[in-house]
């Protein structure tokens, strides 16, 4: 059997997919990064690999999330891609004339827009944690509760109390609060859905023309709360996909299939082994100009894979 890889490394979860040639997905893992991206990256390929058949050929790969440049050198990528444009790509391929994306991951979200199959507009929140995983994640602990029965929590509520959350901090204390006061529990944790998603409509959507068919992605998707909060709020039945928790990894596998196929050749791809070698980060402030760059390299076994980070390129063209 041939087909892609799909590798999306974020803050906090590294996914990674494969899918045969007609883009279907036949393997796929989801594992936490937990600041260790490289460490992360191996063992995702490691999980992925005794997923599929022996002697299974990948034809390309592709890259995506914030840590995508990092995972791109260490594979050995046929396409680096940002999340918007990968997200879109799944979304799209998914649901051919879907209009607005909905991505929640765990230190960021984003609204992508589409028309005609096109990313017209697009909205990203990266400042405050406010209605991303993280913030759920931690909430659910301080609450007791497991992070898989929040969302089923929140629908049982039958009067869901206001919550502020336009900060985490603010959300936090008035949570403790509606506690105090003696609010159940179920609508307290309910209020927070509503409250997540009025903040997420307020500033990541703010401005945007949301249209259905509205695909919901990431790994808060997996929260009936916040689903079932987002209709309320857009009057729209919302759609999470199958495979919400890797959407980034299935738009690069698939766009590492068209950059194949449209002629970029042999993949650049490193083979599974990769997994077993020893990688080392490292970077250093270069003084050869005002600007001061930080310029990282990635070393293995010895040999320097790759450096970016300098404007000018200096050091990338010394590879």
């Amino acid at each position: 059997m041939v087909g892609y890889l799909g590798i999306d490394v974020g803050s906090v979860s590294t996914n990674l997919v494969a899918t045969n040639d007609h883009n279907e997905i036949i393997a796929s893992t989801y594992l936490r990064t937990q600041g260790q991206p490289i460490q992360a990256l191996q063992q995702g390929l490691v999980e992925l690999q005794q997923q599929l058949p022996p002697g299974f050929k990948v034809l390309g790969v592709g890259t995506t999330g914030s840590g995508r440049t990092l995972a791109g050198v260490v594979v050995g990528a046929d396409i680096v891609k940002n999340e918007i444009t990968a997200h879109a790509v799944a979304a799209a391929s998914l649901v051919p004339n879907v209009q607005t994306v909905l991505e929640i991951g765990g230190q960021d979200s984003k609204i992508i827009i589409l028309r005609d199959g096109v990313v017209t507009d697009f909205g990203m929140n990266t400042v405050c944690a406010a209605g991303t995983g993280s913030f759920m994640d931690h909430q659910a602990e301080r609450l007791g509760i497991p992070i898989a029965e929040f969302g089923n929590l929140a629908l049982r509520a039958t009067n869901p109390v206001r919550i502020a959350g336009r900060c985490t901090v603010f959300a936090e204390s008035d949570m403790v609060h509606k506690q105090q006061m003696g609010h159940k529990l179920e609508d307290i944790v309910a209020g927070l859905c509503e409250a997540l998603v009025r903040n997420y409509l307020n500033n990541v959507g703010k401005g945007k023309d949301i249209l259905p068919p509205v695909v919901f992605q990431g790994g808060v998707a997996a929260n009936a709360g916040i689903r079932t909060a987002f209709e309320r709020a857009l009057g729209i039945t919302v759609y999470v996909p199958q495979y919400y928790g890797v959407m980034g990894a299935w738009g690069a596998a698939i766009l590492a299939r068209e950059k194949v196929r449209g002629g970029a050749g042999t993949t650049k791809f490193r083979g599974f082994q990769i997994a077993r070698l020893d990688y080392q980060a490292s970077s250093f402030e270069c003084q050869g100009c005002p600007n001061q760059c930080e310029v990282i390299s990635i070393t293995s076994e010895g040999n320097i894979l790759a450096r970016w980070g300098d404007r000018c390129g200096r050091w990338e063209s010394m590879l």
